[in-house]
């Protein structure tokens, strides 16, 4: 088993020393780039007069500077690389000491309707989210949002065995990560990926072999006028022609040159992703089946982007002057490059929103793997083949510190329902939410905090935090209403684990006692299973009248006039409750 911490650690010293080594090498290519282009300038006055040796020294000095370039260009990437690469190593060093809150949160995804992602902070300051996501595409965020939110609760094993796979390759997660993140897009993939799918092509056929036809004729010209076989006035009448010719198709050109430009950057980024992909070695059925989806019969998914890419800078290449002029009007360069984009989207136009998909699959995967290696004392919770639900031991809260953290042992059987009651702040809020995350988790196929977790794959639905809407002119007892028969109407269908917070909050005393206790017959008549928090000790009777109603608690102790928890789940019902205690403690009454 790697120590996370360790492995980061030397991570961090090998691409510090790399990035260190490749920003002397760029130094060292700068100045010998300066070097040669004095070279050259000074050897155009040594030889001036002297043609041969004046145009040698010329073309050499711009070959040796081409070269100089083209190498500075790789090193300046490879340093970048190299830098994010030492970025990623500190950032998980940081994580590991529970210092993430300058990450994405996640907080365009809070929404108080979901089953039960906002009553668990799964999304937010100090969520799990934040916590866990290392995504780095706009599509890879969004598949771990949906992941952490649609409850899917098939294939659960097969989940576990991809991200344990992928959790032992952390090179290539960060390779795949620091890759992503160099190319920085303005346009989801998936708004390119409609795009393209609803393409029609507007460009005539013949275009596939004029370009070819007039480019010969251009070379043909060209070769006559320096045999001064025929005048420059021909050649020039040919430029014209040919620009003319361009000109006629110039706004059907701008306006596919628009809209490729929006793609340009994203397939720079994804054909290098679908390459690591494509050259990983894979041996769990999930990943491997994902992999399988972007190979086709003739070339590998990667290299088609990258053709695709290479047209679209092809076509980027038409606002320079010289390339707009001699290149139209002798060769109809954008009439030839337009033609093989449309043959390309033609030919493709049905892949590549899969091929989208499986990166940004991949890319949350990568998260999900690397919140597993950060955890090798998590468990891979294990598929119940008996009656219970959940049953757990040393069960605790994944973003608990654990050196404070207190755990428990868990076990609930199917259609059972446990009334949890105590004192304030006893720890029962933090559980239900630790109960509820553990369950997410688990269904997703990632290890959770616990010695060991045995359970039935089920989905969530919660009711822990309710307000009122001034917006929507409710009153919080009507909110809480409408979530109550929110999960009456879901448990009708399908079945859920229920989590409840004190239930019925926004009416008095009584109502609440008499509504609490039918909505709990109602939910134990259902055959669902859950937990419900209550400071109301008279729902706790029900337990005499149910054989599938348990009661347990999280005490509180008073000593020397101070208020200690042993946040500790126990059997039986809540005696000491220390709502007054505090008020005086504080000074309030």
């Amino acid at each position: 088993m790697q120590d996370p911490q360790e492995f980061y650690k030397t991570q961090e010293f090998v691409f510090q020393k790399a990035a260190a080594t490749l920003k002397k090498q760029s130094s060292v290519f700068s100045l010998a780039r300066f070097f040669t282009f004095l070279a050259i300038v000074l050897g155009v006055y040594l030889f001036f007069g002297n043609g041969l040796a004046m145009v040698l020294t010329v073309v050499v000095g711009l070959v040796l500077f081409i070269f100089l370039v083209l190498k500075q260009s790789e090193i300046q990437q490879e340093y970048a690389l190299k830098n994010k690469l030492l970025s990623i190593n500190k950032t998980e060093i940081k994580v590991l000491k529970r210092d993430y809150l300058a990450l994405d949160d996640g907080s365009e995804f809070v929404n108080p309707n979901h089953p039960y992602s906002y009553d668990i902070d799964l999304f937010g300051r100090g969520s799990f989210f934040q916590y866990c996501n290392r995504t780095a595409t706009v599509e890879g965020k969004n598949e771990l949002f949906s992941q952490l939110t649609l409850s899917k609760i098939l294939n659960v094993e097969e989940k576990q065995l991809g991200i344990k796979e992928l959790s032992e390759k952390p090179k290539w997660r960060q390779h795949f990560s620091a890759v992503a993140s160099l190319v920085k897009v303005e346009h989801s993939a998936k708004e390119i990926a409609k795009w393209i799918h609803n393409y029609t092509a507007v460009f005539p056929k013949f275009l596939k072999h004029l370009p070819t036809v007039f480019s010969i004729i251009s070379l043909g010209l060209i070769v006559l006028l320096i045999l001064q076989i025929v005048p420059e006035v021909i050649l020039l009448f040919w430029l014209l022609t040919g620009l003319v010719f361009s000109g006629v198709y110039l706004k059907k050109v701008n306006e596919l040159y628009k809209k490729t430009g929006y793609a340009k950057d994203t397939f720079k980024q994804y054909y290098k992703l679908l390459n690591e992909i494509e050259n990983a070695t894979f041996s769990s059925e999930i990943l491997k089946s994902k992999q399988q989806e972007i190979k086709t019969e003739t070339e590998k998914a990667s290299v088609i982007f990258k053709k695709y890419s290479r047209l679209l800078d092809a076509l980027d290449q038409r606002n320079n002057v010289i390339i707009a002029i001699f290149g139209n009007g002798l060769f109809l360069r954008d009439l030839s490059q337009v033609y093989k984009i449309e043959q390309w989207i033609e030919s493709y136009k049905g892949n590549v929103e899969k091929w989208f998909n499986v990166i940004a699959f991949f890319d949350a995967q990568n998260s999900l793997a690397n919140f597993a290696f950060n955890h090798p004392k998590f468990t891979y919770p294990e598929i119940s083949t008996k009656n219970n639900v959940i049953k757990a031991e040393k069960l605790g809260h994944t973003l608990l510190n654990p050196v404070n953290r207190i755990d428990n042992d868990f076990n609930i059987e199917n259609q059972q329902f446990f009334i949890v009651t105590g004192a304030n702040m006893a720890g029962k809020s933090t559980f239900l939410r630790t109960v509820s995350l553990s369950i997410i988790m688990a269904n997703m196929g990632l290890p959770v905090c616990a010695k060991k977790f045995e359970y039935s794959p089920i989905k969530l639905i919660t009711s822990m935090r309710t307000s009122d809407s001034l917006a929507d002119d409710e009153s919080y007892f009507f909110s809480e209403l409408k979530r109550l028969k929110f999960i009456v109407d879901e448990i009708k269908t399908d079945n859920y684990f229920i989590i409840l917070d004190e239930i019925l909050k926004g009416t008095n005393s009584t109502d609440k006692a008499k509504g609490s206790k039918k909505f709990v017959q109602k939910l134990v008549a259902s055959n669902s299973t859950g937990i419900i928090a209550t400071h109301d000790l008279s729902l706790c009777e029900v337990e005499k009248e149910l054989p599938q109603i348990k009661n347990y608690y999280f005490d509180a102790e008073i000593i020397n006039d101070e208020l200690n928890f042993d946040y500790q789940l126990k059997n039986g019902v809540c005696k000491n409750m220390n709502a007054s205690f505090l008020l005086k403690k504080m000074e309030i009454i």
